[in-house]
This record gives structure tokens, C-alpha cells and sequence, in this order.
């Protein structure tokens, strides 16, 4: 789970959800995490950068989805006493072609050290590009200061994104 192997008792709170969505649902999912984070954050900000990253993962995994599924998991890590981590995932059977793009805007973006930076140049880049321009992860990144990871295992193609989170 976000590279963190972590024991029952890391774990301070979960939420997973598996449905087939559709894109109106995205925002119902989003004001879900955002209540869910807000119960558990002392920091406004936190919540929001959280719920933006949901939408825009989840936005993501509907549009791609082969077979119009979607699991969502949103979690509150303890991995030590003074340290917590708010984390997103999303899973979705994806296509090999969603896949390679997949795959090409993570290799993109790990190779920009600046999110912010690399964020404004795809905007200037992309447009005019309508979909799968990559702006949703670039925006993760930069504007939610999210750490993000993806795994593809058969042919299931999961997103995560995570960052450091202060609780109550």
C-alpha cells in the first residue's frame, strides 16, 4: 500500500468504496472525502488538497475504466507517533494503450523536480489537447503537493497518491 507496509494498528482510519460510476457521481464521492478528512484533519487546507486529489483521481479511473468500474480507498496512515499520511487510491481495469499513457506521464513527471513548474508547461503545452493531457496528475501534484504512484497488475491499473497530514 503506497510503498508503507504498515500493521493494523498503523492504520488510523479508512474508507473503500467499489461501484460502477458514472461521472456525475464524482462530485458525491468528492464531498464524501472531503467530510471523512474533515473529522479527521486539523488543517483545512489538508482536506481540500485531499478532495481535489480524489476528484481528479477518480475522474481519471471512471473515464479509463474498460469495463465501467471503479474502486476508490481513502486512508489516514499512522506510520509513527508524530507522523501521519493521507492517502488515495483508485483501481480500474485499464486498457494496455491507457496503460502506456499511464506510464509516459508518470516517466514525464518524475523527470521534472519542480511539480509547479512542470504543471504550468503542460497547461501551455496541452491547451488545446481535449482529454488525456495528463493535467490531472500534474495538478495532484503540484497544487495538492501529493506524492503519486501507480501499479498495473493484470491488466488492473491502481493510482495512489498520498501526502503528510496532521490529525486530531
Amino acid at each position: 500500500m503506497l510503498g508503507v507496509n504498515l500493521s493494523d494498528n498503523e492504520k488510523v482510519a479508512y474508507v473503500e468504496v467499489s461501484f460502477r460510476p458514472n461521472v456525475e457521481l464524482i462530485s458525491v464521492v468528492r464531498r464524501f472525502v472531503s467530510d471523512f478528512y474533515a473529522r479527521m484533519f486539523k488543517d483545512a487546507d489538508a482536506t481540500s488538497r485531499v478532495a481535489l486529489a480524489t476528484h481528479e483521481l477518480l475522474e481519471n479511473a471512471v473515464r479509463y475504466s474498460d469495463d465501467g468500474e471503479t474502486r476508490i480507498r481513502v486512508e489516514v496512515l499512522n506510520p509513527d507517533p508524530k507522523s501521519q499520511v493521507a492517502a488515495i487510491r483508485t483501481w480500474n481495469l485499464a486498457t494496455p494503450d491507457h496503460v502506456a499513457a499511464v506510464k509516459s506521464l508518470f516517466q514525464e513527471m518524475t523527470s521534472n523536480t519542480d511539480p509547479f513548474h512542470h504543471y504550468q508547461a503542460l497547461m501551455r503545452r496541452t491547451a488545446k489537447v481535449v482529454g488525456g493531457s495528463g493535467l490531472g496528475l500534474a495538478r495532484v501534484r503540484a497544487e495538492a503537493e501529493m506524492e503519486l504512484t501507480y501499479e498495473v497488475h493484470d491488466g488492473v491499473l491502481s493510482v495512489a497518491a498520498k501526502t503528510r497530514a496532521e490529525v486530531i
